[in-house]
């Protein structure tokens, strides 16, 4: 939760952010880490200020995003754990509306977000790579539903704070799974084919005796 003057320019840097995670995740994993990180713990401590404390409400935010991002990076495996986790529960959101109404069931959801989180655990660098681009596919999404809207004068007319809802790009949007996935796989097979790969070592020059 932020003022609504804040909407645009945290938009913008969730665009940016995804475009990072989504081609470049693995590569740059603890930076995608820490960005994930700051959202999660700039969302969650902005919540529990008052929205008439505009001040309180952006030092919560800063505060708690610092605290996210620094908890994600130290706990680097947990964080792998988590990523996998939050795919398999956005997995779980985005395609549910495609078999039924409403929220995913609450064992639905925590099935898939137990096989992410295993997953991560087992095939790291896969899960990372392909976590990363679909992330970074939502967060895109997200981030430019939040451009567009944030240009209307209904979004400023509405209310004084802006909300954060992490899945509310996938709301009654039909076309918001498709494009996910068509940028999550194109993440993914840049990530394959040009940042993800494993640098190549180079032979060792034979010593002459």
């Amino acid at each position: 939760m932020l003022p609504q003057s804040y909407e645009l320019p945290v938009a913008i840097l969730l665009v940016a952010g995804g475009v990072l995670s989504c081609f470049a995740g693995y590569r740059l994993f603890r930076t995608v880490l820490g960005f994930f990180g700051f959202v999660i713990g700039a969302m969650f401590a902005s919540s529990m200020v008052g929205a008439g404390n505009t001040i309180m409400m952006v030092a919560a935010a800063v505060i708690g995003g610092l605290l996210g991002a620094l908890t994600l990076i130290l706990a680097y495996f947990v964080g792998i754990a988590v990523i996998g986790a939050g795919l398999g529960a956005l997995v779980a959101h985005v395609s549910w509306p495609l078999f039924g109404a409403g929220e995913p069931p609450p064992l639905f959801l925590i099935a898939l977000a137990v096989a992410g989180a295993l997953g991560a655990m087992w095939l790291q660098r896969y899960v990372i790579l392909v976590a990363t681009a679909f992330a970074g596919a939502w967060t895109i999404i997200l981030g430019a539903m939040d451009i567009v809207e944030s240009r209307t004068a209904k979004a400023a007319a509405e209310s004084a704070v802006w909300v954060l809802y992490p899945m509310s790009a996938g709301n009654g949007q039909r076309w918001v799974p498709w494009v996910w996935l068509a940028l999550g796989l194109a993440g993914t097979a840049t990530q394959l084919g040009v940042t993800g790969k494993k640098p190549q070592k180079k032979p060792k020059k034979a010593t002459s005796e």
